[in-house]
């Protein structure tokens, strides 16, 4: 008889448990609950963060000091200028270690949790509406004391709004999950320290919790049939197409203030 965790099995037992052991492929791995898209979207955040502070020469704790930030961050008097690829760019870069860092952390954790939760497209899908939702507030709050906006911590506002709204959707309260505490801080923080995007924060929270509103209220995700989960997540890419183009349509009343 040999040792295990609930007691005491017989040689042949263990031989025949593994014998019967599935073998897990890998593209079963990639159908499964690994949450590929959150890694994925880790993974761009740091590249370009390494390639800026390469361009820059240094590593620095508060700012890399690349050309980058002047090339793709997000800044409303060049996206009057056309330069509407800024709305997107501008949430893949970072200002320095620190900043990146509690961005990716962020990301792991929630990502981890929602994604293998809700499924890669919904998710990836919830992502693209968060980021562009926080380029919209930037654009509608923006000063021109401002300057550039870069950071995922929009698109990150949002995956927390949408995963409130899946727990509300699932009868349980965000307050008392944790989830709302979470929030709660981080939006004291974001009005309390000075430098933070409010519109970018504000933004993406608004437009995620809307995107989870379509996504999961009214019925349950395990009980919607294919269609529907079909309609309903065409429903948030076409949001996402709404809130871009508000975005940019946003951008000409930013022109006044820097007297353009």
């Amino acid at each position: 008889m040999n040792s295990a965790s609930v007691g005491w099995q017989c040689p042949e037992c263990i031989s025949a448990a593994a014998a019967s052991a599935p073998v897990i492929t890998a593209s079963q791995m990639l159908r499964g609950s690994v949450p590929i898209v959150t890694y994925v979207l880790i993974g761009i955040n740091v590249a370009a963060y390494v390639v800026g502070a390469v361009m820059g020469g240094v590593l620095s704790v508060t700012g890399a000091g690349d050309g980058l930030t002047e090339r793709f961050a997000l800044y409303p008097p060049l996206v009057t200028g056309g330069e509407w690829y800024r709305l997107i760019t501008g949430g893949f870069l970072h200002a320095g270690i620190v900043h990146i860092g509690f961005n990716m952390f962020a990301l792991y954790v929630i990502g981890t949790a929602l994604e293998p939760a809700i499924g890669r497209a919904r998710f990836l899908a919830a992502y693209a509406v968060s980021l562009v939702g926080g380029a919209l507030g930037v654009m509608l709050l923006w000063s021109a004391s401002e300057g550039y906006t870069v950071g995922a911590s929009g698109a990150i506002f949002g995956l927390f709004g949408i995963l409130a709204v899946l727990q509300f959707a699932r009868g349980i309260n965000p307050l008392r999950s944790g989830i709302g505490t979470v929030l709660i801080i981080n939006l004291v923080i974001t009005f309390a320290v000075p430098g933070i995007s409010k519109g970018g924060h504000i933004g993406g929270l608004v437009i995620g919790a809307l995107a989870g509103a379509i996504l999961f209220l009214g019925r349950d995700l395990s009980r919607q049939s294919p269609g529907e989960r079909a309609a309903r997540l065409g429903a948030v890419v076409a949001l996402t197409v709404v809130v871009f183009w508000a975005a940019v349509a946003a951008a000409p009343s930013v022109s006044s203030l820097i007297g353009g």
